[in-house]
């Protein structure tokens, strides 16, 4: 908390996590425009445009090689570390892991 008044970043209530969801978003947002805005475009229609970054999506998140993964998708980074690490079935058994 004190390094983030020290940035004179506030934490909000109840989102403690918003700088660095902020940062994260910004980031991505670079990257789109730098690799499909800047680098594809133009488009002739906004129908184009929505195709166009549907299929961006798609690849960063299905076959895009993530270096920080071990040069893995994020999608298949996603998929094993939920097979590995299966989510509680009741709330009551994830309320006791908290514990």
């Amino acid at each position: 908390m004190a390094a983030l008044r020290r940035l004179r970043h506030t934490r909000h209530p109840g989102r403690p996590y918003t700088t660095l969801l902020d940062a994260t978003a910004e980031a991505f947002n670079s990257l789109f425009k730098a690799e499909l805005v800047r680098n594809k475009g133009p488009w002739k229609n906004v129908d184009d445009l929505e195709i166009a970054t549907a299929e961006y999506v798609d690849w960063f998140n299905h076959r895009r090689l993530h270096g920080e993964l071990g040069h893995v998708p994020p999608a298949e980074y996603e998929a094993d570390h939920h097979q590995h690490h299966p989510a509680p079935a009741t709330v009551r058994a994830s309320l006791q892991s908290l514990h």
